[in-house]
């Protein structure tokens, strides 16, 4: 009787093939959709692949079955033709899910309501199926594990209503919240209880620990266990099974069994099936010696270098199949290399970019379509969008293969942000005391990576109004072209005058081709200055250091004619909160001469910042900057304003010590800075917390020069990434003379 059912199941099987295969190819002519009850048929055709006037089409067929499916809504799914016209009639068959009804708690206490919807997804009107039930049961039963009740007991009783609804209750039997009192380790014969529970989150209750059983983080803990004592050399190890054991009412004893197995010392690796790289090459990754205890977790490592090195000459489909051979307690690593075939890129989409041009992003690519596709361009050309500053951080990549011959297609998705702003503040500092500001300024004018801006700063010894605007790519070209345009009153209290100063610049830049990331920059600057004494008495106090200061008293507007050229190279990996890379940046400038004006000097800069990340996160970030300013020809000395005055913050700051408060009297015509920093992200790249230690002097003849004599400030501060910019605080102790000294400072000295 079962063969006559098998037979006749299997004809009708066939019979149903030969009559989809003689359809296939056919024009569909009319859609219709049966057995739906909650749901419009029109969702239904919508997803579907097919079209009426399309031909009938299996891929298309299984596809539109897939896209019902995932829409959670159908318990069964079937699609059926039938001749229609000259063509067929397609015929979509679905069974609903349940729609829910009403939904009802029982016995929940430790976990509360509103947490309960939190971990589910369960809704009035919502779809019930089985996946849906035990997704709820699965995270219902770890939260409550989290909270130390692993003996709860969940179940759904389902009640079925007309029209195709359920009513469900959740009842939750919690019992009483346990604690491991002890955990026992048993077969470990080499490492002791002790040294094993340091490496395991999941401890015995005391004082200070609550003794919570939390499956996730055990089975994290049963990870560690085995990746420790493969770090040693057992790398057979057998971490488990385990067993809670009931200790009273509230405890439990935690045993876990290890087999260790024999401890492996390392013997040699041997490399086959590699033609692109040497096996000379490929062995440069391994460093292991012979005799020592194998390290997994440190071959592991330098396996994916190997990978590395090949994904960065577009092997991306090799396979590495690490072959362990044991001899007594020697292990022996035979690496076989199959390297197939070599990705190139096809073509690069950009997708998610609704205020920048496609253009822009376009700029910012280390890779090409044609090139083959290599790692480490594919990241830097993500760094490098990320530092234009338009997008979120969150810029995914991935590549889709396209052919046989293992081409890709690369695939860029950008989330826009702001670049746009406008606003108004106030702000205090040392020097000036209360300031304010009100501008508008815009980091990607119409999406062309132009920036522009409007600037108003104003307090009791500040006026400053700015026009800048820059094209970093004049002519969709790598040549920038930037101008300003301003007239500031700045009064310099410390040093009993004022300034007044107005006229324009002109930069012209280039990138240089033969030096990876280096820009070279070129300005001009024609503007005019007027020097006011305001406390004469306090000059003629120290009439030497202030003679240029007191002849410029008494002269009209003097104008400056200067050149400038600066040099930068920037390999930063973001320019928001650096993690590795260098900045070095050279100015020189120099005013007069055949250029023209009331003053003739030169003027240098040059500055070098490098940042490492050290350890759980922490940025090692250093700063060398030294400066010097001469002057020559007509010019007995350098415009005051023109020399250095350390103390404070800004690109010459020296923390700890008030603004502009370090140097001689009437400013410096050299000076050298050190600085450096430990820069721990608390939220992300907007907020990070910082340490510091700065240190420094400035000088007018090199053989006052003296490392002992430096200034030094060591303290702590915080920088937040606001709409506005960086604003920073810090919070600093002079080494030198005692006492603390406070600083809000707006951008950074990194």
């Amino acid at each position: 009787m079962r063969r006559i059912i098998w037979s006749s199941f299997l004809i009708m099987l066939l019979v149903c093939g030969l009559s989809t295969l003689h359809a296939m190819g056919e024009t569909i002519y009319e859609i219709k959709v049966s057995g739906a009850e909650n749901i419009d048929e029109a969702l239904v055709t919508t997803a579907l692949s097919l079209r009426v006037g399309d031909a009938l089409d299996s891929e298309d067929v299984a596809k539109s079955i897939r896209n019902l499916y995932r829409m959670g809504i159908f318990s069964d799914i079937q699609v059926e033709t039938e001749p229609y016209r000259t063509g067929v009639s397609l015929i979509v068959k679905v069974v609903e899910n349940p729609v829910l009804s009403n939904i009802e708690y029982i016995g929940f206490k430790a976990v509360k309501r509103d947490r309960i919807d939190e971990l589910v997804s369960l809704r009035v009107g919502s779809y019930w199926s089985e996946g849906v039930k035990n997704q709820a049961l699965r995270k219902l039963k770890g939260e409550y594990n989290t909270k130390g009740f692993s003996n709860a007991s969940l179940q759904i009783f389902e009640s079925r209503l007309d029209k195709n609804k359920v009513g469900i209750k959740i009842q939750v039997d919690e019992g009483k919240r346990v604690s491991i009192k002890q955990i026992t380790f048993v077969g470990n014969e080499n490492f002791d209880d002790k040294t094993l529970l340091k490496k395991m989150k999941t401890k015995p209750a005391s004082f200070v620990r609550s003794g919570r059983f939390e499956q996730e983080k055990f089975d994290k803990d049963l990870q560690n266990l085995s990746a420790f004592y493969k770090k040693n050399g057992y790398i057979d190890v057998q971490v488990g099974p385990y067993e809670l054991q009931q200790v009273g009412d509230k405890h439990m004893e935690l045993v876990i069994t290890i087999s260790e197995g024999i401890k492996y010392n390392f013997g040699s690796i041997q490399i086959s099936g590699n033609s692109h790289f040497t096996t000379e090459t490929l062995m440069e990754s391994f460093t292991q010696k012979s005799g020592e205890p194998f390290d997994q977790e440190k071959f592991d490592k330098q396996l994916s270098s190997v990978y590395s090195k090949y994904f960065d000459e577009g092997f991306i489909y090799i396979e590495i199949q690490p072959d362990y051979q044991k001899l007594a307690d020697s292990l022996n690593v035979v690496l076989k290399v199959t390297e197939n075939t070599r990705a190139r890129i096809r073509q690069i989409h950009i997708t998610g970019n609704k205020r920048t041009k496609e253009k822009v992003i376009r700029r910012q690519l280390e890779i090409s379509p044609g090139d083959y596709f290599r790692q480490s361009q594919v990241v830097r050309s993500q760094q490098n969008i990320y530092n234009l500053g338009f997008f979120e951080q969150d810029i995914k990549l991935d590549y889709t293969p396209i052919n046989q011959q293992g081409d890709v297609d690369l695939q860029i998705d950008v989330l826009d942000k702001s670049s746009g702003v406008a606003n108004g503040g106030v702000g205090y500092n040392s020097q000036d005391n209360f300031v304010g500001q009100l501008s508008v300024s815009q980091n990607n004018l119409f999406g062309n990576n132009w920036s522009s801006s409007l600037s108003w700063e104003f307090g009791g010894s500040t006026q400053n109004f700015e026009f800048a605007f820059t094209n970093p790519n004049l002519y969709d070209t790598d040549m920038l072209l930037g101008t300003n345009l301003y007239y500031t009153k700045k009064s310099w209290s410390s040093f009993f005058y004022e300034i007044y100063t107005r006229g324009a610049s002109l930069r012209v830049g280039q990138s240089l081709p033969w030096i990876d990331r280096t820009r070279a920059v070129a300005g001009y600057s024609l503007y005019s200055k007027k020097y006011r004494i305001t406390n004469m008495t306090s000059i003629l106090a120290d009439s030497i250091a202030n003679a240029t200061l007191l002849e410029l008293n008494e002269l009209a507007w003097r104008y400056t004619s200067a050149l400038s050229m600066t040099i930068s190279r920037d390999t930063r990996d973001n320019v928001f909160f650096p993690t590795k890379g260098s900045q070095f940046t050279l100015f020189s400038e120099v005013a007069g001469g055949l250029l023209g004006g009331d003053f003739d000097y030169f003027k240098q800069i040059a500055q070098v910042n490098w940042y490492t990340d050290t350890w759980k996160k922490i940025i090692l970030r250093t700063k060398w900057r030294f400066c010097y300013v001469t002057p020559f020809g007509g010019s007995k000395d350098a415009p005051p304003d023109e020399k250095f005055y350390l103390g404070g913050t800004g690109a010459d700051g020296i923390r700890g010590f008030a603004d502009r408060s370090v140097g001689p009297s009437g400013g410096g015509t050299r000076a050298i800075i050190f600085s450096t920093e430990l820069g721990y992200p608390i939220g992300g790249d907007q907020i990070i917390g910082v340490g510091f230690f700065d240190a420094g002097n400035s000088y007018n003849k090199l053989r006052d020069f003296n490392f002992m004599n430096f200034k030094k400030g060591v303290g702590a501060g915080i920088r937040i990434r606001s709409p506005f910019g960086l604003i920073g605080f810090d919070y600093a102790y002079n080494l030198n003379e005692g006492g603390w000294e406070p600083h809000l400072q707006f951008g950074t000295t990194f």
